[in-house]
């Protein structure tokens, strides 16, 4: 198999890091992959192979030979009828992601991904990070609709997976909970990692990576809660975890815990989760961007279902 010699600059975000935490970083690897590679001496500076305690300046030029991929198939091309565009330039492009698509390419998903949707709409993606995430700085569940950015070029891949590490991007999301949220605002800071029994699910555990949660409730309903959910960090099933585990529940959500009748008496056959707003300034212009995506049909049906003769 071909292996993909790659040269680059380090950025300073990473400056002053070990070049095996830097590269993690990146290049998106695991850091098992880049040990691998140090230890092989595929990773080289000023023609010196380097050693896992080397630490890394801003500028310095690295030449890594990546590994050879695991799948050399191209990333299947999904079309996506109706895939609607929020804005697009050189370096980026953001999209209102629908629901039942995948962010990437993923084992055992058969459906559209946002990557392959782009590309057989004819954009050009970025082809740092893992081949099958080309281009992806950060994820929706496939049953989360919203806001989503895709880098076009690797300069903006590497600034964007930067900023998101820095929080310098603002992500708002709207939730439909169950219950009446008390108090009316607050933060959730709880760890999430792997569920320990079940390896579909994630869970609140006390060595899980820090995850925190800013929520504010805009209206209550008769036994449910619409709240404006902020992100500090981003891990995966970050809110629906962290709202389960406060017993508000996400409507819709039965992976964890929501109640299957009330689901079923407000159409939702997935969490009722959207990502609304994205706040950031551009990765290479600077220029500050605020986003906006609105509910997508079967969430606005939903919200037009909550009154009395609906709800229990």
């Amino acid at each position: 198999m071909s292996r993909e010699l790659r040269t680059l600059s380090v950025p300073e975000g990473v400056a002053g890091e070990r070049i095996d935490s830097a590269l993690t970083r990146v290049l998106g690897l695991s850091r098992t992959s880049v040990v691998k590679l140090l230890e092989d001496g595929d990773i080289k500076s000023d023609g010196r192979a380097m050693q896992k305690s080397d630490r890394v300046t801003a500028g310095q030029v690295i030449e890594v030979l990546l590994p050879a991929p695991l799948n050399q198939d191209p990333i299947p091309l999904t079309p996506l009828e109706g895939l609607t565009v929020v804005y697009n330039d050189d370096d980026i492009v953001v999209i209102d992601k629908p629901v039942g698509c995948a962010a990437h390419p993923s084992p055992g998903w058969m459906g559209p991904t946002v990557v392959g949707a782009l590309m057989a709409a004819g954009y050009t993606i970025s082809t740092s990070g893992p081949a099958e995430r080309a281009g992806v700085v950060h994820r929706l569940d496939a049953g989360t609709s919203g806001l989503m950015i895709i880098a076009k070029t690797d300069a903006a891949y590497l600034k964007l997976k930067e900023m998101f590490r820095d929080h310098d991007v603002e992500k708002t999301y709207h939730a439909l909970v169950q219950g009446h949220m008390d108090p009316s605002s607050g933060t959730i800071d709880a760890p999430i990692d792997r569920h320990p029994k079940e390896d579909h699910r994630f869970a609140v555990v006390a060595t899980g990576k820090e995850s925190i949660t800013h929520y504010e409730v805009i209206e209550y309903y008769r036994s449910v809660s619409l709240v404006k959910v902020e992100l500090e960090t981003g891990r995966t099933h970050q809110i629906r975890v962290h709202f389960s585990a406060l017993n508000h529940p996400l409507v819709g959500d039965t992976t964890y815990g929501a109640d299957p009748v009330l689901g079923k008496k407000m159409k939702m056959s997935r969490p009722w989760l959207h990502a609304l707003e994205l706040r950031f300034n551009h990765p290479i212009t600077g220029v500050a961007l605020e986003l906006v995506a609105p509910y997508p049909p079967d969430l606005q049906a939903s919200l037009a279902l909550l009154s009395e003769a609906v709800l229990p």
